[in-house]
């Protein structure tokens, strides 16, 4: 069987200290997602939206074996896991040195020689453009995407997504952010939407402009205003969103997903 490498740029296109992956750095060394989230100061459910996220980024699942109930249970690296922490090290090692140089004042073209002068020219102006790059966002589902239809509806235009495990998205966009995105068929985009925008049933209707999607129960829980819910869709793709108050749903039950077009916000690099 072939090993799977995961999208080492999608994983860790944020710093690489985001508490994401300090969350899996923990799980590996202790082997325990409860005591992860103990020691990171989170919620052993942001703990696990924080693995969750890192799959879908990846395109695989960062841990394996993760046994118990609500409060927790062993769990153990993937091979893939592994190597985005391997690649998260160099990454703080890379960085510690940039940073050493910039401090140190030596010029940032003198390093960069033979590397590309117009990098080297413009190494004094990096900083905010990696501030920008390291910006993290509140939406928990984000989704690496391919761009495989584009079409123009008066001011808006309704882009087709296809997602690593080939479900379809929609989402609608003005013509000017189409245009700053430059988005065209191919072209590789992150989609992300609210968990609080995605609506879990056992059944939805189809509605215009609608997104549909079907997964599996992975997790649940209730509460007087309704409750959480994941969903896995295909094979590595987590879906995080709300059921109504008194849902019925339970690991390992199939379920669908609505969500809006136009709750399905882009972005897309360079």
């Amino acid at each position: 069987m072939p090993t799977f490498k995961p999208d080492l740029a999608g994983v860790l296109g944020h710093e690489s200290t985001d508490k994401r992956i300090d969350i899996l750095r923990r799980i590996g060394e202790g082997g325990s997602i409860s005591e992860a989230a103990r020691r990171a100061g989170v919620s052993y459910k942001a703990a696990w939206q924080a693995i969750e996220t890192l799959g879908n980024l990846a395109g695989t699942p960062m841990v394996a074996k993760a046994v118990g109930g609500s409060g927790g249970g062993g769990a153990v690296l993937t091979a893939s896991g592994h190597r985005v922490l391997e690649a998260a090290a160099m990454l703080d090692k890379a960085r510690a040195d940039v940073l050493a140089m910039l401090a140190s004042g030596q010029d940032a073209q003198d390093s960069l020689d033979g590397h590309g002068g117009q990098h080297g020219r413009a190494g004094k102006r990096i900083g905010p453009g990696l501030a920008a790059m390291a910006l993290r966002t509140s939406m928990r589902n984000q989704f690496p995407c391919e761009v495989a239809s584009l079409r123009a509806t008066g001011g808006l235009v309704r882009v087709g997504l296809t997602l690593p495990g080939g479900e379809r998205l929609f989402s609608r966009v003005t013509r000017e952010s189409a245009q700053l995105l430059q988005l065209a068929r191919g072209r590789q985009v992150l989609a992300l939407c609210k968990a609080t925008a995605v609506r879990v049933a056992a059944g939805i209707e189809p509605a215009a402009a609608r997104n549909l999607v079907v997964g599996t129960v992975t997790r649940a829980s209730r509460s007087a205003l309704g409750g959480e819910v994941s969903l896995r869709l295909g094979d590595d793709i987590s879906l995080v969103g709300f059921a109504e108050a008194g849902h019925a749903l339970k690991p390992g039950q199939p379920a669908m997903a609505g969500i809006e077009e136009s709750a399905v916000v882009l972005a897309a690099s360079g």
